[in-house]
């Protein structure tokens, strides 16, 4: 049971590798085609890279790390700032800042939170 559970979770990685490629190549063609490259385009094309990043990082340890997902979110977010129009609800800027804030923060947690500087129990048996 978990090898074929296993195995249809590689075969969705797979799946989600070929569509952010497709996504990707298609992005390039795009800008090629219209001859414009603009910034929201080019944090598109970072998603993109940080998805690949996150599914070759799956298919190493069999594993999601956390921060692949938060640096996903925080580009997307930016993103979604710089493509709102002039004329939106300026608490809107505020909320999504706020947004890329405590991503950030959650981030800078998880990247430390083995730091010899915390003194965080590293042995977890002590919880039982």
């Amino acid at each position: 049971m978990n090898s074929a559970i296993r195995n249809i979770q590689l075969v969705a990685v797979i799946i989600v590798l070929a569509s952010t490629i497709i996504a990707f190549l298609l992005e390039i063609i795009k800008m090629y085609e219209t001859q414009n490259v603009t910034l929201a385009d080019l944090l598109l094309m970072f998603i993109y890279i940080e998805v690949i990043g996150l599914v070759r990082s799956y298919w190493e340890s069999r594993a999601v790390r956390v921060i692949y997902p938060l640096i996903i979110a925080i580009t997307a977010l930016a993103r979604y700032i710089i493509l709102q129009d002039k004329d939106s609800d300026p608490t809107n800027l505020i909320y999504l800042a706020s947004a890329i804030l405590i991503v950030s923060l959650a981030t800078v947690v998880i990247r430390f939170r083995r730091s010899k500087y915390l003194n965080i129990d590293k042995d977890k048996s002590n919880d039982l």
